[in-house]
């Protein structure tokens, strides 16, 4: 998988994560992937309902560790 943009959101909470990566997103192409890193446990359904919403694609979710990782695709 070709990331074309990472955002590391560690330590930031409910709403932080998704505010900076709709503002990434919307400095990309269509057809881009973003990777959000985050240790916000909330920000699994946080970035599903966000992709709901956006019309952006949730490509990937995974825990690592602390860590939970979003990727999205750009609409």
């Amino acid at each position: 998988m070709q990331i074309d943009r990472e955002l590391d959101t560690r330590g930031l909470n409910c709403p932080l994560p998704i505010l900076k990566a709709k503002k990434s997103l919307n400095d990309m192409a269509s057809g881009q992937l973003l990777k959000v890193v985050s240790t916000d446990p909330g920000s699994v359904r946080d970035f599903q309902a966000f992709a709901r919403q956006t019309g952006n694609e949730l490509v990937e979710q995974q825990t690592i560790g602390s860590d939970f990782i979003h990727v999205l695709k750009r609409r």
